[in-house]
């Protein structure tokens, strides 16, 4: 063989080479879908906390290409992260909207989820995350009563959404605006947000949340004024727009309610059964001079002493003297849930189930469960159903049933029933 025809073929041999990894490298990137290989904070991950800098309303690991950058298939990953094996819950979303999403995937990129979906739990878990934060319940963890409190949340949200659907469908065209989530606390490290229901446990929540947060060790070491006067957590609203959206529509949004007329006897005992430096000169002494006939120069100087039919009567009265309190103004206003799609609806009477539960899904700690202690007046019983009573019977019928339409959304929302038989 002459030298020229021995160079020709080398070179034949190289080019080979060079197309085969060339086609090599072209179908290797075919079958990779980058949405599923970018990385996406998973929740439960415990990020480095640095102080935020105020022009950054995004939480640490965030883009700033918007909110709603692949929100569909982040929002339900994470979701589906969460919740324990056979668990789902379902964010709303538009079923054309998925559709759509859907119907852009390449055959390649589907036949790619279906291969990450078949592989093992770990192999699937993103580079960052720790072992530690994402532990899965065994096999059999998932028994009857989870089950049961899943199909609760189901219905929960199934009645909250077709109630909104029926009395506020206007909400839902509505633009989120600061004041509609100045009640929601903000979590970044377990990305949640919690809705504040005043008596329906909410101090007790925000005590778990400064725990979630890293800012103490135990709920138990959490003061009164800590909790409800400190600046720990932050509220949705002190963030920009673009903060609030990606919030919004990426964290895991809870409230907890409670039945009407039970938060409404629990609040007035609460403010006015004992002593009280705000609620006492500001609505005891409106109260008892708009609604008490020959009220006594005592009672008019300090406020002291205002009875249940007349806080009724403050409560129901469309010229109040004074303006509405968060204590027992409507869960409607207070969280607007009919703008604000809620992945976790709890109630103060299941709290300790609800509660544990949504730990779980959220993987906090395993040594953290809700604090079963009472906030403030720690000698005095829980206000119950039966207290409850006790205080409606000194109301007139008419004023009974005008306190219950004054409620009659969140009755009708959280699927409450009629606390009276004689109620219509």
């Amino acid at each position: 063989m002459s030298p020229r025809a021995g160079t020709m073929r080398l070179a034949c041999m190289f080019s080979s080479i060079l197309l085969f990894g060339a086609a090599g490298l072209l179908l290797f990137i075919s079958l990779q879908d980058p949405t599923e290989l970018a990385p996406h904070p998973a929740p439960g991950i415990k990020f480095s906390i640095r102080p935020q800098q105020p022009h950054n309303d995004l939480p640490p690991g965030s883009s700033q290409d918007g909110p709603f950058k692949a929100a569909t298939e982040r929002v339900t990953r994470d979701l589906s992260s969460r919740a324990p094996r056979g668990l789902s819950l379902r964010m709303s979303q538009d079923p054309q909207a998925q559709l759509n999403v859907g119907a852009r995937l390449r055959p390649r990129q589907r036949r790619r989820r279906l291969l990450i979906k078949k592989m093992p739990a770990a192999a699937a878990l993103p580079a960052n995350s720790s072992a530690r934060t994402l532990v899965r319940p065994a096999p059999g963890a998932l028994d009857g009563r989870w089950a049961s409190l899943r199909e609760t949340q189901r219905e929960r949200k199934r009645v909250m959404r077709e109630a909104c659907a029926k009395y506020r469908a206007s909400s839902s065209r509505r633009a989120v605006t600061p004041r509609h989530v100045s009640r929601i606390f903000v979590e970044d490290r377990h990305r949640v947000l919690y809705c504040e229901v005043p008596k329906a446990g909410c101090s007790n929540w925000k005590r778990v949340l400064m725990v979630l947060a890293g800012l103490a060790s135990s709920t138990a070491d959490i003061q009164h004024d800590a909790v409800h006067y400190g600046s720990a957590l932050k509220r949705l609203d002190a963030f920009g727009r673009q903060g609030i959206l990606h919030r919004l529509s990426t964290y895991t949004k809870m409230l907890f309610v409670r039945e009407p007329f039970e938060r409404l006897v629990s609040a007035f005992r609460d403010k006015f059964e004992h002593p009280n430096s705000y609620y006492h000169p500001v609505f005891g002494k409106a109260i008892l001079a708009r609604y008490r006939a020959n009220a006594s120069r005592e009672a008019l100087r300090t406020g002291s002493g205002v009875r249940f039919p007349e806080f009724v009567q403050y409560l129901l009265d469309v010229h109040r003297p004074v303006g509405m309190d968060i204590h027992w103004d409507h869960v409607s206003r207070l969280c607007s849930p009919c703008l604000v799609d809620y992945d976790f609806v709890g109630k103060f009477e299941s709290m300790e189930d609800d509660a544990n539960f949504f730990l779980s899904l959220i993987h906090a700690p395993r040594n953290l469960t809700f604090p079963r202690f009472k906030d403030r007046h720690s000698e005095e019983a829980r206000t119950t159903a039966r207290i409850t009573h006790q205080y409606f019977a000194q109301l007139s019928t008419l004023q009974r049933q005008r306190t219950y339409d004054f409620y009659y959304m969140d009755y009708l929302m959280f699927n409450y029933s009629k606390p009276f038989a004689d109620l219509y």
